[in-house]
């Protein structure tokens, strides 16, 4: 299938109608985004698709209360009904394991189902990933705490880029139209009311539980990150034994992005030759 469109398909995992882009064919992989304002499935892995979806089936979900995944208002957004989105999405999929790609957010749930259901996972990937302690940064405060304007939106971007001419107007544009609308800011401000730390310790994971990892598992930051600091991925390197370490240079918080190319070449080799 090619990756050419914003809009992909819609199924029911579970009581959530979750949107999601399915291309390529080979080992299905899920890759869950983050959770910045006007962020998507599309938006934060259209180009990590469109890499990798030759030599994988790329699998990439709206979580509820992002991009087309809409949920009502007595929606209880957290880590345990995000955990339980992916599983029945998995299960609606009929797909009994795959390697999971998590960045930021999405890398505590990519933990949340590799300590909860570990027969589930197979390789496990971890870009800028929230998932241990840490004080929150002003970059994820500000990030959480977004109000729609396409001048918000811009100062925003500086957050995420390294180099923010690499991101350039489009992407600009794309996260400000999807943060208008309907009922988008409405769920992202329920998400993360200030005071905001609180979120950033609901998405951490017990020390004891991530020692437990066993799935071979490749952690890539960028060293100028200011939404999510290094020494996040310093201390999931040291608590899951079987795990590399991939430090980009001159990158920011989204690596697909700015180190586009390296970063598919990394994945896929990791992928294709890490041994579950």
């Amino acid at each position: 299938m090619a990756v050419t469109a914003e809009t992909g398909s819609f199924i029911d995992a579970g009581a959530v109608r979750t949107h999601y882009h399915d291309s390529g064919t080979g080992a299905p992989l899920l890759l869950i985004h983050g959770s910045g304002p006007g962020v998507s499935a599309w938006a934060n892995w259209r180009f990590t698709i469109a890499d990798l979806s030759p030599r994988f089936r790329c699998i990439a979900p709206d979580m509820a209360g992002f991009g087309q995944t809409r949920v009502g208002d007595d929606f209880a957004f957290g880590l345990e009904a995000w955990r339980g989105q992916l599983l029945a999405f998995l299960d609606a999929l009929n797909l009994d394991k795959v390697d999971v790609v998590g960045n930021s957010f999405g890398g505590a749930l990519a933990l949340a189902l590799a300590i909860a259901a570990p027969d589930r996972v197979g390789r496990l990937v971890l870009m800028g990933s929230v998932g241990v302690p840490f004080a929150i940064t002003p970059g994820l405060d500000a990030v959480w705490g977004y109000t729609p304007g396409i001048d918000s939106m811009s100062a925003i971007m500086d957050y995420f880029a390294h180099d923010r001419s690499l991101l350039g107007e489009d992407l600009v544009r794309l996260r400000y139209e999807a943060s208008i609308q309907p009922g988008v800011q409405e769920s992202y401000a329920a998400m993360f009311p200030a005071p905001r730390q609180r979120w950033v310790d609901a998405l951490t994971h017990d020390e004891a539980d991530l020692r437990a990892i066993r799935q071979p598992t490749l952690i890539v930051h960028g060293r100028d990150d200011r939404v999510i600091p290094l020494e996040t991925s310093l201390a999931l390197n040291r608590f899951i034994d079987n795990s590399q370490l991939h430090v980009f240079g001159r990158c920011g918080h989204w690596t697909q992005i700015e180190h586009r190319r390296p970063f598919a070449r990394l994945l896929a080799d990791f992928l294709e030759n890490a041994i579950p």
